[in-house]
């Protein structure tokens, strides 16, 4: 016997967001590991900040860009899904 309320959530729901945190982590450990590997650089060739700021840029762009195409690839999908959807609820209706 429950006595306690609890609030359901939707499969769909807690997915989307263990997705989100995961690709949280992914740009975080990503941006660190080439933040490391810029500061190695510099220690072994005596340059000071400059592969640091280099390999973090790099990092960045690469996170935004494949942030950016799996966005796109997500939408196109849905857009697809959307019009399977109306073509079928149109057909259903005559």
């Amino acid at each position: 016997m429950d006595l306690l309320a609890r609030k359901r959530v939707k499969p769909s729901t807690r997915s989307n967001a263990n997705e989100g945190v995961g690709r949280g982590m992914e740009f975080a450990i990503l941006v660190l590991m080439f933040l490391g590997v810029g500061y190695a650089l510099d220690r072994w060739l005596g340059t000071k900040p400059v592969f640091m700021i280099i390999m973090v840029v790099l990092a960045l762009v690469g996170q935004f860009a494949s942030m950016w195409y799996g966005y796109d690839a997500r939408m196109k999908q849905l857009e697809a899904e959307r019009r399977v959807t109306s073509r079928q609820g149109k057909s259903a209706v005559r």
